[in-house]
């Protein structure tokens, strides 16, 4: 029996923190789902197909696992998304306390709900300071994201400045 993980997040976008967990997950689990999510609570830079598209090219550039399904989910719970592919285990990157404080309600939740655990994993000390907010605001200031994300995000984002 083969394991499915999910890594959920909103990717906006993509950096190589994210990759590096993702890619830790592929050499875990059976079959990884990277699944793109609408966070309400945040204001979007990039559309959800977007954000899918540039993760999928993340992974054939940077030679990640062929394990790895990128996706997106928008309507219910992540749970429900975690019952109807079969996952038993979320994966989420922790790269400070702030972070196992934000994350622990949700787990215990996910776990009552639908019996899925979540696992945590610590990204490269490189890429720990790094957040999705932090490159969009130092492209929005008209910094050089490369060090913080993927090659075709990069290019993307320096394409659409």
């Amino acid at each position: 029996m083969s394991t499915i993980a999910v890594v959920p997040g909103s990717f906006d976008p993509v950096t190589l923190g994210h990759l590096d967990v993702i890619g830790r997950a592929a050499g875990i689990f059976d079959e990884v789902h990277v699944l793109v999510v609408h966070n309400p609570s945040k204001t979007a830079l990039l559309p959800i197909a977007q954000r899918v598209s540039l993760i999928q090219q993340a992974i054939v550039d940077g030679g990640l696992p062929a394990n790895i399904l990128v996706t997106s989910w928008s309507v219910g719970l992540l749970v429900d998304y975690c019952v109807e592919v079969g996952a038993k285990v979320l994966v989420k990157g922790i790269r400070s306390q702030v972070d196992v404080s934000y994350e622990t309600p949700m787990a215990i939740v996910n776990r009552n709900l639908a019996g899925v655990e979540t696992v945590f994993l610590l990204p490269d000390p490189a890429h720990a300071h790094v957040s999705s907010s932090l490159v969009r605001q130092v492209a929005s200031l008209g910094g050089d994201v490369a060090p913080y994300v993927p090659a075709a995000v990069a290019a993307f984002l320096e394409a659409h400045e």
